[in-house]
């Protein structure tokens, strides 16, 4: 799936002179970072996280960042929200005698580097800093962690369910609902007749899937030799210095392996040294029993130029949580998380 305002063009409709899309059925997406940064500073700034319990004095101040990207798509009427958000939250506290007198006044600050649409069933990462480390500046990051974590993350679980619901696309897809004004019978003929756009074609030519799954095939070019593609995607330390998240990789078949923290797991069916890499795979956040296959070809039409072909079949259209993300979420992963990772780490770009 492309970044926001970077997508083929076939697959984002254009306006309509009467400004429709109708049934919400072609593919509309919506730049929702700024929304983001504003819905984000009303839910986490000027929260009191302590006031006076254990003679402490706690709250956040105004959001500093919010980076990233976040959009929302809407195809045939499902939300596909995606989002990779950095966020800063300063914080001020202070410790007083049971005299009321002040003992120490600190700041510090709250990072969140990665609150992320594909981690959605999960709390990210929360970081607690304070600029005074001493004895009762750890007190106050002690208490900003016990008290102040839980609700911060909870703030952060009401943006994902905003996102979820289709954050500022809502309103506007609520609208659509409302039946259209009655059209003349020959502008209802046209509308009935109109050829699929491409992107309906695309999609639709891939239902060789069974019923409530998807595969995704994507083709991609890299300037090294295949076995250099190979052994990246087969090398746990390799593996983990393009993603930075951890990874437990065998080169043995019948071997299991993970990848992203865990995020996904599977097993190792048919490997070819710098021809085939076959793998069952599954997401944590997959219905039990479901599992996924991968296959990627390696070809190398010329010295120093290796083209893979990803065949990924068997992938769930909603998660255990019935999230209808689950393939958009799963090419732009392969796309943006492995393939472009790759390029930009190890410089293999064409």
């Amino acid at each position: 799936m492309a970044k926001y305002g970077e997508g083929d063009k076939r697959w984002i409709v254009e306006d309509r002179p009467d400004g429709a899309n109708v049934h919400n059925w072609h593919w509309a997406e919506t730049d929702c970072l700024e929304w983001s940064r504003n819905l984000l500073s009303k839910l986490l700034s000027d929260l009191t996280v302590l006031d006076g319990e254990g003679n402490l004095f706690i709250r956040t101040k105004k959001v500093d960042k919010v980076e990233g990207e976040a959009y929302v798509n809407v195809r045939k009427g499902k939300i596909i929200p995606g989002y990779e958000i950095r966020l800063t939250l300063p914080w001020e506290g202070e410790a007083k005698d049971s005299d009321g007198k002040s003992l120490l006044k600190a700041d510090g600050v709250v990072e969140i580097p990665y609150i992320s649409d594909e981690n959605a069933e999960e709390d990210p990462e929360l970081k607690v800093m304070v600029k005074d480390e001493g004895p009762m500046g750890k007190r106050l990051k002690d208490a900003m962690l016990s008290k102040g974590k839980p609700l911060i993350l909870e703030k952060v679980r009401v943006y994902v369910q905003s996102m979820a619901n289709g954050g500022p696309a809502k309103d506007e897809l609520e609208v659509k609902k409302v039946a259209p004004k009655a059209q003349p019978a020959s502008s209802s003929a046209a509308v009935v007749a109109k050829p699929k756009e491409p992107v309906v074609e695309k999609k639709e030519a891939k239902k060789e899937s069974k019923k409530g799954f998807k595969t995704i095939t994507l083709t991609e070019k890299f300037s090294c030799r295949a076995s250099n593609m190979y052994e990246i995607l087969m090398d746990e330390n390799r593996w983990k210095g393009f993603t930075q998240s951890n990874a437990r990789i065998s080169k043995e078949v019948g071997e299991e392996f993970s990848i992203f923290d865990g995020s996904v797991s599977g097993t190792n069916v048919e490997l070819q040294e710098a021809k085939l890499i076959v793998q069952k795979w599954r997401f944590g956040n997959w219905a039990d029993g479901i599992n996924s296959m991968v296959r990627l070809d390696f070809e190398e039409p010329e010295p120093g130029v290796t083209v893979i072909k990803l065949t990924h079949t068997d992938i769930p259209e909603e998660d255990r949580y019935g999230n209808a993300t689950v393939v958009e979420n799963t090419e732009r992963g392969w796309r943006d998380l492995i393939f472009n990772k790759i390029r930009a780490v190890f410089g293999f770009g064409l």
